[in-house]
């Protein structure tokens, strides 16, 4: 550990435990650019940018750990530079975006689907708790056991257990081809379409559809990519077309999250099988069918009711009412499970209250 990375944790620590026994709460904060998502924010701002840089880079292992301040561009940038990447593709909703921040937000891009969650990319975390004292959990492997389940339950924590103040993430290298085909079909036959591929050995790495214009993804091997293009037939976009794309999509620049009205933004979870959702609004899917994005002025409880419905949950991830459930209410049980490890992690409750669920 640096000198500077030493008297910045030990700073924090202090801050920390003098806002444990006062009872102040902290709004733990990277980059901003994530300040919309989930219930409104609360507390002291506490900027955590400081703390950043690359702690280690084994590119033959296929393992990067950095400090959570470290800006996520630069990290893509190094990653880049060993033809690596991060295959979860998150969002980075501005230049200032944190890898710190990318973690506790536990938001993916296009490739969810194929390559799974950023939780299934985290081996490791060194966390600030509530109580001011450092801690470890998971590794720097691929195999680590000890302690793997409690790295991945930062992702997506928002900032709600402690400080992220390192973290250790697999990588993997990009794809030798891609290749990004375009389809007019309407929503339900972009569905079947989706599972009935999804189902074969084909090379998807990603697809959305929306306003009647399915698009598909191919990556992996030149030659796979190559006949799978020649059988699925379609339009291939240009490659800057098609990299655009997909960048647009992650980053909610695409022409559809500015077209689509300014009602608020609902992020719905759902079997990629289900058939259209008779809400509302304007909608857009990801990931095979399993994510659809939903514009739309309709009410919470019905947006959820039609999720619930068909076995899916809904967020409000952009706009209308953050001092409400912005997240699907949790059974009693799993409530219950919530407020232990965040009794476990922040017992004084001083770590972004409220920002998950108002009963924490």
């Amino acid at each position: 550990m640096s000198e500077n990375s030493a008297a910045i944790i030990s700073e924090w620590a202090e801050r920390v435990r003098i806002a444990t026994a006062s009872g102040r709460p902290l709004q733990l904060r990277g980059g901003g650019t994530k300040d919309f998502l989930g219930r409104r924010p609360a507390g002291e701002v506490f900027e955590l940018g400081a703390h950043a840089g690359v702690v280690s880079y084994e590119p033959t292992e296929l393992v990067v750990t950095v400090r959570g301040g470290t800006p996520l561009r630069e990290l893509e940038a190094l990653l880049a530079g060993e033809n690596q990447g991060l295959a979860f593709e998150p969002p980075h909703f501005g230049a200032t975006a944190t890898v710190g921040g990318c973690v506790a937000a536990g938001l993916a891009g296009p490739g969810r689907a194929s390559v799974g969650a950023v939780r299934d990319f985290v081996l490791g975390v060194k966390l600030l708790d509530g109580r001011g004292e450092v801690l470890r959990f998971g590794g720097q492997v691929m195999k680590n056991v000890a302690g793997y389940d409690v790295s991945r339950l930062i992702a997506g924590s928002l900032g709600t257990l402690g400080i992220v103040l390192e973290v250790s993430l697999k990588v993997l290298p990009r794809p030798v081809a891609e290749a990004t085909l375009r389809f007019e079909l309407d929503e339900a036959t972009a569905i079947e379409r989706l599972n009935s591929w999804g189902g074969q050995p084909l090379p998807v790495s990603a697809s959305t559809w929306a306003d009647g214009v399915l698009q598909l993804r191919l990556a992996g091997a030149e030659a796979a990519v190559r006949a799978a293009a020649g059988r699925l037939g379609g339009e291939r976009l240009a490659d800057d077309e098609a990299a655009a794309c997909w960048r647009d999509l992650r980053e909610q620049t695409a022409p559809w999250f500015a077209t689509a009205g300014d009602a608020p933004l609902w992020r719905l979870s759902v079997p990629s099988t289900s058939a259209p959702l008779k809400l509302g609004g304007h909608q857009l899917i990801e990931w095979g069918g399993a994510q659809r994005w939903l514009r739309s002025a309709a009410g919470a409880e019905d947006i959820r009711r039609a999720a619930a419905a068909v076995g899916g949950h809904a967020t409000l991830f952009r706009g209308g009412d953050r001092d409400g459930d912005v997240f699907q209410p949790l059974p009693d049980a799993l409530m219950k499970i919530h407020r232990r490890l965040k009794t476990a992690f922040d017992p004084a409750g001083i770590f972004n209250p409220g920002r998950l669920y108002r009963e924490f």
